[in-house]
């Protein structure tokens, strides 16, 4: 297939538009994070750093750790984000930028997202590690593609759709992160099941400040449904990267700090030690 410019857009270097980056500054092993101050929070525990780039909140950091060649992006905050860095993740390794067509052999990447997220659980602790075995997404992107849900995947949507009472606007889709890679990120440090991901972070989430919202309590009545499996969390970022992820034939994972516990209504006084823990533990199971 041929891409036009109007498509596949470039800049005058001949990079990705947004990312600002060409094929050889990827690495096949790439973390995802939102914040980009976290970019250096990875790199700084490389053993080498051989890329760095900025553009917009896209920043980029390629090296080395105990042999292995990793990738450490940021992709700022949303689902929408999301939708460009994993459609250009694909166009470096998968598209002759140059020829604008298909490469002849696909490459598949491995890619986990490191984030936080408010915790769902009351249980569970302000700190924990949460990995999304699955993400239930509150927001549109994966609706906009062509993507082959399962049958379990489809059922457990409408389940939840209609547990949660939501407004007929809202179509929640369900989706099943890497198995093998998200297997690598559990252990007996962290909890696994299902994370919300919402489009925003107050009326998407169940918060009201000012305004009237169709979704007030939506975070104890999550915490409080009973399914094979749990509900873990609420974050903004894992439904579209598993579900683009998957079909364009990527590995894609997710593991979160909580850092609220909104049940509980307690917030982190402060992470970045916890944080720091979270992606060493991560870079030693890519």
């Amino acid at each position: 297939m041929d891409y036009p410019l109007s498509e596949l857009v470039l800049n005058d270097k001949g990079q990705v538009y947004h990312l600002g980056i060409q094929p050889e500054n990827i690495a096949d092993k790439i973390i995802l994070v939102g914040d980009q101050d976290r970019v250096g929070l990875i790199s700084q525990f490389f053993d080498t750093i051989d890329h760095k780039s900025s553009h917009r909140e896209f920043v980029c950091h390629t090296g080395t750790y105990k042999n292995k060649k990793i990738s450490a992006l940021s992709t700022g905050i949303g689902t929408d984000n999301i939708d460009i860095v994993i459609n250009e993740l694909d166009a470096l390794v998968n598209i002759d930028l140059a020829k604008r067509s298909d490469k002849p052999a696909l490459t598949s990447l491995e890619i986990i997202r490191i984030g936080t997220c408010g915790i769902l659980q009351t249980n569970i602790p302000v700190h924990s590690w949460i990995v999304s075995s699955y993400a239930l997404g509150l927001d549109n992107v994966a609706h906009f593609y062509s993507i082959e849900f399962s049958q379990e995947e489809i059922k457990m949507a409408n389940d939840l759709k209609s547990f949660l009472n939501l407004p007929d606007t809202i179509t929640p889709y369900f989706i099943e992160s890497d198995l093998g890679l998200t297997n690598r990120l559990i252990s007996e440090k962290t909890y696994n099941g299902i994370t919300i991901t919402s489009s925003g972070f107050y009326g998407p989430q169940g918060r009201k400040l000012r305004l009237k919202t169709h979704t007030e309590d939506l975070q104890i009545k999550l915490g409080k449904l009973k399914s094979n499996h749990p509900i873990m969390n609420f974050e903004m970022e894992s439904s579209a990267l598993f579900a683009l992820g998957r079909e364009l034939g990527h590995q894609c994972s997710t593991i979160c700090l909580g850092v609220a516990n909104r049940p509980n209504m307690e917030f982190s006084k402060g992470y970045q030690k916890e944080m720091e823990s979270l992606i060493l533990y991560t870079l030693d199971r890519i």
